[in-house]
């Protein structure tokens, strides 16, 4: 599939709970992280559509899952950030759970794309999605997001360090660096969604 088909990814729904989801059929993969870490913004890239996912100043204000139809059958889906939103905890706990509840029980989800400020990598929530993967045999591609903010050098070292990392770590693990605003690692990317979602 070519960058130009990523570009016609539509809006399908906000849902407050996995009851509100399409059937649980086709490919869905999903972007989740932490709020801070810049879903909207990679989302917006990949698909080069600026307001297809909306972007706040404030972390942390996507509280519903987010679905985006490729095809008929093949979704991307956006989930709610976690850990860094000044919201009341009440709102965190609903948050994790739908985020939880979506995780164990989406029989279409093919993969997570699990995306990390490459200045502040390996938090403990991202610890917890790796955990969490491995354990429902669930492959996880790492962006690590924000690329431009460091020189050339300091990003390589960052993505060896990661790299390095994941080597100790259970499951099937994959990082590259990303930029949305310098687009960098868009290609590498969609080459790797095409692969998930069975793309020539």
């Amino acid at each position: 599939m070519s960058a130009a088909n990523y570009q016609k990814v539509t809006f399908i729904l906000s849902a407050a709970s996995v009851k509100q989801l399409p059937l649980d059929e086709g490919i869905e993969v999903a972007f989740v992280g932490r709020s801070n870490a810049g879903k909207s913004s990679a989302l917006n890239a990949l698909t080069n559509q600026k307001k297809l996912a909306k972007i706040s100043k404030t972390p942390g204000r996507t509280q519903l899952i987010n679905l985006f139809a490729l095809t008929e059958d093949k979704r991307l889906v956006d989930l709610p950030g976690y850990g860094f939103a000044k919201v009341p905890e009440e709102i965190k706990r609903k948050w994790q759970l739908l985020l939880d509840t979506y995780l164990k029980n989406r029989h279409c989800l093919q993969g997570l794309i699990l995306l990390m400020d490459i200045r502040h990598p390996m938090q403990t929530f991202d610890r917890q999605m790796i955990e969490w993967a491995a354990f429902a045999d669930l492959p996880i591609h790492i962006l690590l997001t924000k690329a431009d903010k460091l020189s050339k050098g300091a990003r390589n070292n960052a993505l060896f360090t990661v790299q390095k990392e994941l080597k100790i770590l259970p499951g099937k693990l994959s990082v590259q660096l990303f930029s949305s605003q310098e687009q960098i690692g868009r290609e590498e990317l969609i080459a790797h969604l095409d692969s998930w979602f069975d793309f020539e």
